[in-house]
């Protein structure tokens, strides 16, 4: 799209250089691209309704009353959130018959009320059950780099992060239990969002873990995500927060840890270059010893949050219809039927000692940084074995999981080099601090791009 970000087409809206419509129509017509990975990003386009709405918006607009700066704007959402008069089926076959939804999800009502287009719903993993954004029902979605092998996009998220990054709209929902906004964002080149977890409201979406799960943004811009998630959380002015100057800022890197285990080349370089550019706009990088992260693997042994939590909401599900669940997904919500009331309250208990252990830790700094994820985008062939499915999911997550183990909130930024590989640069703030760190990460975009 001729707009790259959500404040440029406001700006362009504001003075009449394009309509609704028109930005309306331009992100369909890359949908409908008969080369193009509209077919895998969506399971579900919304031409017509967003179409009229759009002209809705223009309406108002001329009219002077339009409900936002923001009206007119087309996003995509994943399809795990409720829309009124249509079925969440969540990247999955297992919920093709279940009842459409009465009401649409709070998080995206507040964006309709603001005036933003739904252009459809976006492809995912099933149930958003996998880091990878491998889908056996709907296909899977292309990242950006090197379509001619095929490359995994992320995921969960994954159908949100391939429109964004082929201009299907300006911004896409997704949601994030483990790094289901982040990881897709590292892998397709863009900006993806997670908030702490009581920020935006559950309602309204298919559950994968309660304790875990939050709801964001994919964007091409951080000051994108911060509009989007305003909206989302409530806030009624939906404003961008002011870059944050890195000038003095502290910044965390803890180095010897499992977040920097098995790092590509290409990663790690991107990553030095990062802190480089961060440090040169002033900011004061420490490298930390971070041992409470140690102490996270074992407390998940038995399963983790995801899995307790999903075999509880699932196993009715299950019982009907088994065999239209994805094999490797299925696999991986049975866990969570062998364990016990005492491991589920154990779990908790470790989640909060090592809680107020990394807080005590961290205090005094901004954020601490480390790779999104360790690889580039690996290509879509090499997770046809379960065994190595297994194991490139758990290394793509493994960095990004810790973000929501601790209840923080987090965002992932592009800083390759032009022209190479998608590597994400994440920025891990303090619990409820959700706001400064979207300013941190903008003022962060800037020295990146410096």
């Amino acid at each position: 799209m001729e707009y790259r970000s959500i404040e440029a087409a406001a700006e362009a809206l504001a003075d009449w250089r394009t309509s609704s419509l028109e930005l309306v129509e331009a992100a369909l017509a890359r949908i409908a691209e008969p080369e193009g990975e509209g077919a895998r990003a969506f399971v579900a386009v919304q031409a017509e309704q967003a179409r009229a709405t759009a002209g809705a918006m223009d309406a108002l607009r001329r009219a002077g009353r339009a409900p936002s700066r923001w009206a007119g704007i087309p996003i995509s959402i994943k399809d795990l959130y409720d829309q009124a008069g249509v079925t969440s089926t969540a990247g999955s076959t297992a919920l093709k018959d279940a009842p459409p939804a009465t009401r649409t999800a709070p998080s995206v009502a507040r964006l309709e009320r603001a005036g933003f287009v739904v252009l459809g719903r976006t492809n995912m993993v099933e149930f958003a059950f996998s880091g990878l954004g491998v889908n056996p029902h709907h296909g899977t979605p292309r990242s950006p780099w090197d379509r001619a092998t095929g490359r995994l996009p992320g995921g969960s998220s994954s159908g949100a992060a391939v429109a964004v990054a082929d201009g299907m709209g300006l911004a896409g929902l997704g949601s994030d239990t483990g790094g289901s906004c982040r990881v897709p964002a590292a892998l397709c080149g863009i900006v993806g969002w997670k908030p702490t977890a009581s920020r935006v409201p559950l309602t309204g979406t298919v559950p994968l873990s309660h304790t875990l799960d939050s709801l964001g943004p994919l964007a091409n811009t951080a000051a994108c995500c911060a509009v989007l998630d305003a909206i989302m959380a409530g806030e009624e002015e939906g404003a961008a927060p002011v870059p944050a100057a890195l000038s003095g800022a502290r910044l965390a890197v803890p180095r010897g840890t499992f977040l920097f285990d098995g790092i590509e080349a290409a990663v790690a370089e991107a990553f030095d270059a990062a802190l480089r550019r961060l440090e040169k706009a002033g900011a004061r990088i420490e490298e930390i010893d971070f041992p409470e992260l140690r102490d996270i693997p074992p407390a998940n042994a038995r399963g983790g949050f995801a899995a307790a939590e999903s075999w509880a909401w699932h196993a009715p599900l299950i019982v009907r219809a088994r065999d239209a669940y994805d094999p490797r997904v299925l696999a991986r919500i049975e866990k969570g039927a062998a364990m016990t009331a005492a491991d589920y309250l154990d779990l908790q208990a470790a989640r909060a000692r090592i809680v107020a252990a990394t807080n005590a830790r961290t205090e005094g700094f901004a954020a601490f940084l480390c790779p999104t994820c360790v690889v580039t985008p690996p290509p879509i062939a090499a997770v046809e074995t379960t065994e190595e499915y297994n194991r490139l999911n758990l290394l793509l997550l493994r960095n990004t999981a810790v973000g929501n183990f601790l209840d923080r909130c987090s965002i992932s930024l592009p800083c390759q080099a032009p022209g190479t590989a998608p590597v994400g640069l994440m920025l891990t703030g303090a619990q409820g601090a959700d706001r400064a760190l979207l300013a941190l990460a903008q003022g962060a975009e800037g020295a990146l791009r410096a």
